[in-house]
């Protein structure tokens, strides 16, 4: 499974790269809906590539963001009188006694204070950090993908909710962000030679049982705990991970355009560090035949696949 990845969030790394159109309607309306109240989630990076709009378009854009941004500032400030308010109602009542349920509502409100003013530092920083980069299952990422004979890059939603099927797949189905190699012609047929994708990634991570990745045996520890995994490609390379995706409709409801990234059974050092899957990164010089797949020939599409970028993928626990 790819649990999590720091990926390329601005779409002008995708038009400088292949010359791709940046598909302006569909990031207006992904922004615009966010704006009137979706749960859409958007990693930070995404909305920092129109801090500085060229034209008309990207200034809308920008103005979505604006307004999404400001209300969720009103609403940390609010939290944050409220917080701060129950903050000085438990110290005043600890002053006269010391109670279990002073003390936790002291915790309670400190934590949720400087929660609050991390998320408003968030929303006012310019100075991008790692974490504006990353995103997780349900989170937003540009998606390369060939329409009508050009490079097209698209806002895609990272948990695929394949057309046609019910809305509620996405919590019948919580792992649809990744498609496993050996169900691509099973679950994932109607994707798989139809519909594929690149995602750009930096690094990826992983959920790993402790044990396994100590080397031993579960008995030795008091529970299976887990633990995040970074990995980096030793080359520095920028990976080309292989996705299928798909556009959901339905009657009254906003489309749906999402994602899954293809996995495969991971190389020894990923194997090693105790994680059984690993995404694909397919080479340059194959992904305008994956992005132009013919569902005649599937065999073309495994052969791209197997024949697939091979770095070796130094980890470290995740920060």
């Amino acid at each position: 499974m790819c649990y999590s990845a720091q990926i390329q969030a601005d779409y002008r790394r995708y038009v400088k790269m292949f010359g791709a159109q940046m598909d302006i309607r569909e990031f207006a309306r992904l922004f615009w809906e966010r704006a009137e109240g979706s749960k859409a989630k958007i990693p930070k990076a995404m909305e920092d590539a129109f801090l500085h709009p060229d034209n008309d378009d990207e200034r809308q854009i920008k103005e979505f963001i604006d307004r999404f941004n400001t209300g969720q500032a009103n609403t940390l400030e609010q939290d944050l009188f409220k917080q701060r308010t129950r903050l000085a109602d438990a110290e005043r009542a600890l002053q006269i006694k010391v109670t279990k349920a002073a003390t936790e509502s002291r915790r309670i409100a400190t934590d949720k204070i400087d929660s609050a003013l991390r998320r408003l530092d968030d929303l006012r920083r310019t100075t991008p950090k790692d974490r504006d980069f990353r995103i997780f299952p349900g989170h937003y990422a540009p998606v390369l993908i060939i329409e009508d004979g050009q490079y097209v890059v698209k806002p895609m939603r990272y948990q695929c909710r394949i057309a046609g099927k019910p809305e509620n797949y996405d919590r019948r189905f919580p792992g649809t962000y990744n498609a496993r190699r050996d169900n691509l012609e099973g679950f994932w047929k109607p994707c798989f030679g139809h519909t594929h994708g690149i995602m750009l990634v930096d690094v990826f991570y992983e959920n790993v049982s402790k044990a396994k990745m100590e080397g031993t045996l579960l008995e030795s520890h008091e529970q299976d705990e887990n633990v995040v995994l970074e990995f980096r490609p030793n080359n520095g390379q920028l990976m080309h991970v292989a996705c299928l995706w798909s556009r959901w409709t339905a009657p009254g409801e906003p489309d749906l355009l999402s994602f899954a990234a293809i996995t495969d059974e991971p190389p020894p050092e990923v194997e090693a560090a105790g994680h059984d899957r690993c995404i694909v990164p397919i080479k340059a010089e194959n992904i305008e035949a994956w992005l132009s797949p013919g569902r005649s020939d599937l065999e073309a599409m495994y052969a791209i696949l197997d024949d697939r970028d091979r770095p070796y993928y130094e980890h470290r626990l995740a920060a």
